[in-house]
């Protein structure tokens, strides 16, 4: 079994340069259309823009919204879109937000739109026919242009807004969504899971938002853990061991996060994601989602094993059997251009080389790896 190293860390505030991100198209707050709409773009109202990034699912790791929130990220102010719950029907999955996703946001100085899911239609995809499924799930975009405006308008801070919008509203917009799929399940003939045990959690929640956060941290920590134990294929594990974080800001709050890998090399501890692909580099995509999560391995202050303290370093590692050799950014310039000779790299692929050297130059302990395949150890 994989081992596991439990590590505690601290953090005041957050830093950061993206260099990869796409550009953002910009649509004005009359025409935007949340389910019509690019998945991040920027939203413009009068002499005002707000870039934006959506979430089909409010679970992480099943929709990967970090390529997009990281396009965002240079933004002066940044919305991010998230569904309270999504339920896929009885044969499907049902998801719901989770407080470490509010907590990571609040750290990034993101604000969240809540939003819910009002219609649906049955699911007639090959092999789903007979199955309780959902599909075409739509947005009250109203209801979304609705905060987005107000956001607009506001002059405190996303933790400030995220803490009210959660603390004053959530219980009813919970409450919102899971109507909605009652009438879903009404209107299509689909079954949708049943909303009694989730209600069981929304009394507490809406008799104590503190006993909310302790539920969905909990639920965040467990998740923490079970991702610790389980070696994805796409990460090629070679290097280290799995790892789970306790991460506290200036303001007391706890979340939980999980590396694909941590290890030690010359007494510096190494926190890794890694993207493994069968073509010459990890799409762009997969690029992003593993940098957005180093913005705030970066930015530690400290990390601790045991009470004792250790110096860090975060690195995004990219694998290829199809890579000759390998380089760790930032390096110099003659050393990059003999590797990149070396390997059969398209002119994008070069490009997004030469971006990933400047971010890794730009920002304080980050460095991005790029190699051939290693054999695993034994």
């Amino acid at each position: 079994m994989t081992e596991i190293l439990n590590l505690e860390g601290y953090i005041k505030g957050v830093t950061y340069q993206t260099f990869l991100q796409n550009d953002l198209e910009i649509v004005s707050l009359d025409e935007f259309d949340v389910n019509l709409s690019k998945p991040c773009g920027l939203i413009k109202s009068g002499s005002t823009e707000i870039a934006f990034s959506k979430w089909v699912s409010p679970k992480r790791t099943r929709s990967y919204p970090f390529a997009r929130i990281y396009d965002t990220y240079n933004s002066c102010k940044a919305i991010t879109i998230i569904p309270v719950i999504k339920d896929e029907g009885k044969d499907g999955d049902r998801d719901k937000i989770q407080y470490s996703t509010i907590s990571w946001m609040n750290l990034l100085n993101i604000y969240i739109v809540l939003a819910y899911y009002e219609s649906a239609e049955k699911s007639y995809k090959k092999g789903q026919e007979n199955k309780n499924k959902l599909t075409n799930q739509k947005f009250n975009n109203d209801f979304v242009k609705a905060q987005i405006e107000e956001i607009l308008k506001y002059r405190q801070s996303a933790l400030h807004w995220n803490k009210n919008l959660f603390e004053e509203r959530f219980t009813d917009i919970f409450t919102i969504g899971l109507d909605c799929y009652d009438s879903i399940s009404r209107q299509t003939g689909v079954s949708v899971h049943s909303s009694q045990t989730i209600q069981k959690g929304l009394n507490k929640i809406i008799a104590d938002f503190e006993e909310f956060k302790n539920i969905s941290l909990k639920g965040s920590q467990a998740a923490s853990k079970r991702e610790a134990l389980t070696e994805h294929e796409q990460e090629n594990l070679i290097d280290g061991k799995k790892g789970t974080f306790s991460i506290e800001n200036y303001l007391g709050g706890v979340y939980f996060l999980t590396p694909d890998e941590i290890f030690l090399q010359n007494d510096i501890y190494v926190i890794q994601e890694s993207k493994n692909t069968s073509k010459t580099l990890p799409s762009k995509s997969d690029i992003k989602d593993g940098l957005f999560k180093l913005i705030l391995y970066s930015n530690l202050d400290s990390i601790t094993i045991n009470g004792e303290e250790f110096k860090f370093v975060s690195k995004l590692k990219l694998t290829s059997s199809k890579i000759a050799n390998s380089i760790t950014l930032p390096e110099d310039s003659a050393l990059l251009d003999s590797f990149i000779a070396q390997n059969n790299f398209s002119q994008k692929e070069v490009e997004t080389i030469n971006q990933l050297l400047i971010e890794a130059t730009k920002n304080q302990k980050i460095n991005v790896e790029i190699s051939g395949h290693s054999k695993k150890k034994a």
